[in-house]
C-alpha cells in the first residue's frame, strides 16, 4: 500500500459536499439501445456468457482501422472474448451508435496491452473522446497494465442522455503517423439516473449538479462480502470487487454475512439496481473489542487523479442489531467531517435489513508536495452519542470521478514502479503494493524493492497519533491532515547513529556503532549531486531512493528518509542493527549510514537488475528462463536459511517477497528491507509474540490469527514467492474472481484438482522438466500448509530446490545421483554459514538486553 499526505490549497478545494437517500423514480432498465462488441473479432460468447457480436458495421470508416489477433494469452484474462482481438486504429476513427435520448449510457472499455501481430502496444498512445467529453487523452494501455500489475484493464464511464440520439466514440492516436490507437472490446449500455445535485455543506447556496456530468467510475467495493460479475449484478452489468486490497494497514475489521432469517427490503424510494442484495448481505465492521475500535479508524485509501472532483457512495444495511442507537458512527473523508453521528438503523425507520446509501464528494487537489493522489474513507464510533456498541458498518463503497469545466475526464498515466507491492488493486497493499510511484529505470538500488515495505509501518505509527483528533477528523481545514514530516527533534545533531552516548536528539540506537561506515552529510551530497531529482530510482512511503557514486566510482543506493520523522525511526534502526551485524552472499549488504541534522539516510550495494518481480509479469523485461528462476529461488531461500539457523541469533525476516528479492548484475539473488524483521524465540518459547506486519498475500495466515510469529511465517511467504516466479501472476488481483483473487489459494485449487498446468507461466511451461516441476510444486504446497507445524524448514526448502534444479539439469541421469549433488550443495551451503559467521568481528552487545539473552538454536525446523 501506499500512504501519503494530503495538504490543500484552500478551504474551498478541501471541501466535501453531502446527500442523503434521495428518492429515485424507477425508470426503464431497457437494453434495446445497448451494444457489446468484440473489437476485431466475430461474434461469440465470453465466460460468463454474454455475447459480443463484432464492431466494424459500428465504424463510420474502416480504412484508417485493422484487426489484429494478439500473440500470446495471458493466464489472468477472465476469457478470450474480448481480449485476443483488437482493432488498431492508425488515424482518428469513430464509432456511431444510435442510442436513447432520455437514458444515460455506462461506456465500458477493454484493452489487453499485449503484441497484436507486428503491433506492440507498448507503443501505443491515444485519447478517446464520447460527443465532446474526454474521456482518455494521451492514454497508455501498456504503462497502465504495468503500473496496476494488471494484465488487462477496463475503464468504465457513465454519459448524461444524448438528446440527438447519436453517440459518437472517437479514437484518436496521440501523434499523427507515429502512435497508433486500439481497442479490444466495447460495451455501450442504458442505465437509469442514479445519480443528483450535491449541495455544497459550508456553501449551502452552492451545488454540483451531478446528474448533468459525466463520471468515470474509479472503484466499486463489495465491502466485506466476495467478487461480484457484472452477470449478478442488479440489472446495471457492474462488477464488483473486493474491498480488502484498500483497507488501510493490518486493522481489517470483522466481516460479517446476513443470517437466512434476514430478508433485504428494499425501501419505496430505493431502486433495486442502485446496488445487488449480495453488497447488502455482507458488511464489514470494526470487530468486537470497544477499547480497540476506539483507538483506530476503519479506513479504505484510493488511488485517484488531483484536481478533480470526486462522489463517494457508501452503501449501508444493518442485519446484525434491530434498534436506534446501537451502532453510531462518524464518517471521514480525507480528514473531513462528512457525517456525524451515522446511524443506520436510524435511516432505515429502525428496520432491520432495509438498505440505504450516503453520497458524499470532495474536490481532490494535488498539494503542494504532489501528493494529492489518494482518498481516504475512515469510520469511527461516535462518542458523544454513547452507543450501545463503540463499532462502525460499510456494506458497500463507489468513488465516481466527475468531467471538470472543460468537459475532461481523463488523468496522467500513472508512473510504473519497480518498487511497487497498489495496485492495484496492487496490488499489494502493504503492502499490496498498491502501488508506489517510482521513476522508471533500468536499474534500481539495492533497497529499492525493500522501500515499500517501510510504508504500511510508518504511516500507522502516525495515524494512530492523530485519529482522537475528534477520532479521526476534523471540520477545520488544518493543512496536512496525516502530517508525517513532523520532526522528532527540536535541535540539530550529528553522527548520532554513531555516537556511543547515544545522544538524546538521535533517532538511531547505538547498536550499530562501528559495524557500518559513517557518511557526512556533505559526502551524500556529493555522491547524488545534491539529491538531484535526475538521480531517484525509487519512491516510496519512507522516502527517496538515489543511484550514487562514492569513493569514485563504486555505485551504491542511497535511500534517505522524511527528515527524521517518527514513521520510520524503528524500521530505520532495525535495518541498521540486523545488516550491519549480517554478510552474506544472498542478503543486500548496508554500506553505510548518514544521520545529520534531520536527516536519516542509508546507504546499500547497487543492485542493476532491479527486483525480481520485475523480471515475472507487467514489464518489458525479457522472461526469465525457468533455470534462472530456480537459481533465484535457491539463492533466496539460502539467504533466508542463513537468517534462521547461520546467523547468530535467528532472525525472522516478516516481509518476504517478490519485490524484497534483489537481483545484481548476474541475476543473483539477495534478500532486503529488514525494517520489519524480528529476534526469534529461544529454545524455552515456541514463538514471538507480536503485532501482525507484513504484505497481504504473503502473510501467514496462522500468524495473522494468532499473533504469534516463527520462522515458518516466512516459509509460508516464500511459498507464495514459488507460485509467483512459477505462475507470473500478481499474489492478489481483486479484478479476478473471487476463487482467483489469492495466488496462494487459486494455486492450491489449482493442485487439488491436478489442473496447475493450466496457471504456469506459458514463457517456461515447455522447458520444465515434469519430475522437476512435481518437486518444486510439491515443496510449494507445502510451504503454505495453513499450521506452521507442518510445513517444512527453510533448510528443507533450500534442499528440495537444490534437488529441483538437479532433476532440471540431468533430467535423464539417476534420481539418486541428482539427490546426493543437492545434498552435496546443501551441505556445502551449511558449511559456509558457519565460515561467514566466523569472519565476522564480534560485536558488543552490553547496548542491546535482547541480544545478550538470546540463545542461538540450530538446525532448520521448529515445529
Amino acid at each position: 500500500m501506499i500512504f501519503n499526505t494530503h495538504d490543500f490549497f484552500s478551504l474551498i478545494l478541501s471541501s466535501f459536499f453531502i446527500i442523503t437517500v434521495h428518492s429515485s423514480r424507477n425508470t426503464s432498465l431497457s437494453n434495446s439501445d445497448s451494444f457489446v462488441l468484440s473489437c476485431g473479432g466475430g461474434s461469440a460468447t465470453d465466460a460468463d456468457g454474454r455475447n459480443w457480436v463484432p464492431d466494424s458495421k459500428f465504424l463510420t470508416s474502416s480504412k484508417n482501422s485493422m484487426t489484429a489477433t494478439a500473440q500470446s494469452q495471458d493466464p489472468s484474462l477472465p476469457s478470450t472474448i474480448p481480449y485476443m482481438n483488437a482493432r488498431i486504429f492508425t488515424s482518428e476513427s469513430t464509432y456511431k451508435f444510435s442510442v436513447s435520448s432520455k437514458n444515460r449510457h455506462w461506456i465500458r472499455l477493454h484493452f489487453y496491452p499485449t503484441s497484436y501481430n507486428d503491433f506492440n502496444s507498448s507503443y501505443s498512445y491515444f485519447s478517446v473522446t464520447a460527443n465532446g467529453f474526454t474521456l482518455l487523452k494521451n492514454f497508455s494501455a501498456s504503462i497502465t497494465s504495468q503500473a496496476l500489475t494488471q494484465a488487462y484493464i477496463i475503464r468504465e464511464f457513465s454519459l448524461t442522455p444524448i438528446h440527438s440520439g447519436s453517440l459518437n466514440l472517437t479514437f484518436t492516436p496521440s501523434i499523427p503517423n507515429s502512435s497508433l490507437a486500439f481497442v479490444n472490446g466495447i460495451e455501450v449500455i442504458s442505465m437509469p439516473e442514479i445519480f443528483q445535485s450535491i449541495t455544497m455543506v459550508e456553501f449551502s447556496d452552492t451545488s454540483i449538479e451531478v446528474e448533468d456530468s459525466v463520471l468515470q467510475t474509479m472503484f466499486r467495493l463489495n465491502v466485506g462480502g466476495q467478487y461480484i460479475p457484472a452477470t449478478n449484478d442488479s440489472g446495471l452489468s457492474r462488477t464488483w470487487y473486493d474491498d480488502s486490497p484498500y483497507l488501510f494497514g493490518a486493522a481489517l475489521g470483522v466481516t460479517s454475512e446476513a443470517d437466512k432469517n434476514v430478508t433485504i427490503q428494499y425501501p419505496d424510494n430505493l431502486p433495486k439496481y442502485i446496488a445487488p442484495v449480495d453488497v447488502y448481505s455482507t458488511a464489514r465492521t470494526m470487530g468486537p473489542n470497544p477499547k480497540i475500535n476506539l483507538d483506530y479508524n476503519l479506513t479504505w485509501v484510493l488511488q485517484v487523479d488531483p484536481n478533480f472532483t470526486y462522489v463517494a457512495r457508501l452503501h449501508f444495511c444493518e442485519f446484525e442489531i434491530s434498534k436506534i442507537n446501537e451502532r453510531v458512527f462518524d464518517i471521514f473523508i480525507n480528514n473531513q467531517t462528512a457525517q456525524e453521528s451515522a446511524d443506520v438503523m436510524a435511516w432505515a425507520d429502525s428496520k432491520q435489513g432495509v438498505p440505504v446509501y450516503k453520497d458524499f464528494a470532495i474536490y481532490v487537489c494535488d498539494d503542494l508536495n504532489g501528493n494529492g493522489n489518494e482518498l481516504w474513507v475512515a469510520l469511527h464510533p461516535s462518542v458523544s452519542m454513547k452507543p450501545e456498541f463503540y463499532d462502525a458498518i460499510l456494506n458497500g463503497l463507489e468513488i465516481f470521478k466527475v468531467n471538470d469545466t472543460n468537459g475532461n475526464l481523463a488523468g496522467p498515466n500513472p508512473v510504473p514502479s519497480t518498487l511497487q507491492g497498489k495496485a492495484g488493486p496492487e496490488q499489494e497493499r502493504r503492502s499490496f503494493g498498491s502501488s508506489l510511484s517510482n521513476k522508471r529505470a533500468t536499474v534500481i538500488g539495492g533497497v529499492a524493492g525493500g522501500v515499500a515495505g517501510f510504508g504500511l509501518v510508518a504511516v500507522m505509527i502516525v495515524f494512530i497519533k492523530h485519529k482522537k483528533r475528534k477520532a479521526g477528523g476534523s471540520k477545520s481545514t488544518s493543512l496536512s491532515w496525516l502530517p508525517i514530516y513532523g520532526s522528532m527533534r527540536s535541535g540539530t545533531t550529528t553522527s548520532g547513529i554513531f555516537a556511543k552516548g547515544g545522544g538524546g536528539n538521535s533517532c538511531i540506537s547505538t547498536l550499530g556503532f562501528g559495524l557500518c561506515r559513517h557518511f557526512s552529510l556533505g559526502e551524500i551530497k556529493l555522491a547524488t549531486n545534491n539529491f538531484d531529482e535526475s538521480q531517484i530510482i525509487g519512491l516510496g512511503g519512507f522516502g527517496k531512493v538515489y543511484r550514487g557514486i562514492i569513493d569514485g566510482g563504486t555505485k551504491v543506493a542511497i535511500k534517505r528518509s522524511i527528515p527524521c520523522s517518527e514513521q520510520g525511526v524503528h524500521e530505520f534502526q532495525t535495518e541498521i542493527d540486523l545488516l550491519s551485524k549480517l554478510r552474506h552472499r544472498h542478503l543486500v549488504s548496508l554500506i553505510g549510514a548518514c544521520e545529520e541534522g534531520d536527516e536519516m539516510i542509508l546507504i546499500y550495494d547497487y543492485m542493476a537488475n532491479g527486483t525480481l518481480r520485475e523480471h515475472l509479469y507487467n514489464t518489458n523485461r525479457p522472461p526469465l528462463s525457468w533455470n534462472q528462476r530456480l537459481e533465484i529461488c535457491i539463492g533466496t531461500a539460502r539467504g533466508l536459511h542463513y537468517l534462521h539457523t547461520g546467523a547468530k541469533h535467528t532472525i525472522i525476516h516478516r516481509d518476504v517477497k517478490a519485490t524484497n528479492i534483489l537481483l545484481d548484475e548476474k541475476l543473483v539473488a539477495k534478500v532486503s528491507d529488514f525494517g520489519l524483521s524480528k529476534i526469534g524465540p529461544t529454545l524455552s518459547q515456541t514463538h514471538v509474540s507480536t503485532v501482525v506486519k507484513g504484505s497481504f498475500g504473503y502473510l501467514d495466515p496462522e500468524y495473522f490469527r494468532r499473533q504469534q510469529l516463527t520462522e515458518k511465517s516466512d516459509v509460508y511467504s516464500f511459498g507464495v514467492v514459488l507460485f509467483e516466479v512459477l505462475c507470473a501472476r500478481p499474489v492478489l488481483n481483486s479484478s479476478l474472481p473471487r476463487e482467483q483473487v489469492s495466488l496462494a489459494d487459486w494455486a492450491l485449487s489449482c493442485h487439488k484438482k491436478g489442473t496447475l498446468g493450466s496457471i504456469i507461466d506459458q514463457h517456461i511451461k515447455g522447458e520444465i522438466n515434469p519430475d522437476c516441476l512435481n518437486n518444486f510444486v510439491e515443496i510449494a504446497v507445502k510451504s503454505l500448509s495453513n499450521r506452521g507445524i507442518d510445513r517444512p524448514s527453510m533448510g528443507s526448502v533450500l534442499w528440495n530446490l537444490e534437488y529441483a534444479l538437479q532433476l532440471q539439469s540431468n533430467p535423464d541421469g539417476p534420481k539418486v545421483v541428482a539427490e546426493q549433488k543437492a545434498n552435496d550443495a546443501f551441505i556445502l551451503h551449511t558449511t559456509l554459514l558457519s565460515i561467514e559467521e566466523q569472519g565476522e568481528e564480534e560485536t558488543d552487545n552490553s547496548s542491546n538486553e535482547i541480544f545478550r539473552k538470546i540463545v542461538n538454536p540450530q538446525g532448520g525446523s521448529m515445529c
